[in-house]
């Protein structure tokens, strides 16, 4: 009889042994069929990822707008003689000039979509420098935006020429001849105001420590303004930012 006993004790000790492992074998199952089925169903990063270095696979462009005396004058305090060999940074007077076009994605962009990026002309580059004064700039932003575009260097150069084009600027802003003091806001809605179409949603205020840095706007791929709220929503939070004067003012 205790031998009878022990054999049933040691039976259902197997079989509830048996039911944990099949517990845990089921929820590994399950959770297999989870990850399987989110990773088998379209989203945005995958999308992205899919696209991820594609010439030419990109949703819009953000237009980036420098503030140069901003960039000057913190280039001057970093290393005075980067800042003395930069044409921008010359004698003639520059405002706003253009930093870049972006290729972007909902979510993400791409860059260096193509190393080595084709050359640019001298042609091209001296043709740019009313709006992206420094040739290093202009190369800099060819290899790692400009390739992402899926054009060939003088389309990519001229889409810049007829973005820059779209956009006014507030005329508060255009012969600057002392440091103002501003607010974030206060910029964002003097854009806002001076360009029909362009909203709240659709740019962005970018800072440096204390002073305004530049304006990214975005734009539809034929250059229409549209909103973009990854971009809209990393705009600067200080409560007061300097615009440094335009050179010679």
């Amino acid at each position: 009889m205790a031998g009878w006993r022990r054999a049933r004790t040691v039976l259902q000790m197997a079989i509830s042994l048996n039911q944990a492992n099949m517990l845990q074998f089921s929820r590994h199952i399950a959770c297999a069929a989870i990850v399987s089925s989110l990773l088998a169903a379209p989203g945005p990063s995958l999308a992205q990822d899919r696209r991820q270095g594609e010439p030419g696979q990109f949703d819009y462009y953000v237009l980036v707008l420098s503030w140069s005396p901003s960039f000057c004058a913190d280039t001057a305090e970093r290393d005075p003689a980067r800042s003395a060999r930069n044409p921008q940074c010359g004698p003639r007077p520059f405002s706003f000039v253009v930093h870049g076009l972006w290729p972007q994605y909902e979510r993400g962009f791409p860059e260096y979509c193509q190393v080595p990026a084709p050359r640019l002309g001298r042609n091209i580059v001296s043709g740019m420098l009313d709006l992206m004064p420094a040739p290093a700039l202009i190369f800099h932003e060819w290899d790692r935006h400009g390739v992402c575009s899926g054009l060939s260097p003088g389309a990519y150069f001229e889409t810049i020429r007829k973005a820059r084009a779209v956009v006014k600027i507030p005329p508060q802003y255009l012969d600057l001849s002392s440091a103002l003091t501003v607010t974030p806001d206060e910029v964002e809605e003097a854009f806002v105001k001076a360009n029909p179409g362009l909203t709240p949603e659709g740019i962005s205020i970018s800072c440096g420590s204390r002073q305004l840095d530049e304006i990214r706007i975005c734009m539809t791929r034929d250059l229409q303004f549209r909103d973009c709220e990854e971009i809209a929503r990393r705009t600067c939070r200080r409560d007061k930012l300097i615009m440094p004067p335009v050179r010679g003012g």
